[in-house]
């Protein structure tokens, strides 16, 4: 598996000074998307609502509503 592209707008686009340290969306050689944010388990998972749960592997991140918006437009269809 290898990161083919980023998706959206990158860090330095978005207004990082440092241009790192910052939620990023990728997309994988599988097909499947990687995403860097803030690790929020902990704090989130009891707010996950009835019909959802994480397996003991993964984990809740939180990305910034401007990563995301931003990606949007580079999100394939299918």
């Amino acid at each position: 598996m290898k990161i083919v592209r980023r998706i959206g707008a990158s860090p330095q686009q978005r207004g990082s000074v440092s241009g790192q340290s910052c939620p990023d969306v990728f997309e994988l050689s599988d097909g499947n998307f990687a995403v860097i944010g803030t690790e929020a388990t902990a704090l989130l998972e009891k707010e996950l609502p009835p019909d959802a749960s994480r397996a003991d592997y993964e984990r809740i991140v939180v990305v910034s509503r401007e990563t995301l918006v931003r990606a949007r437009l580079d999100i394939p269809e299918t």
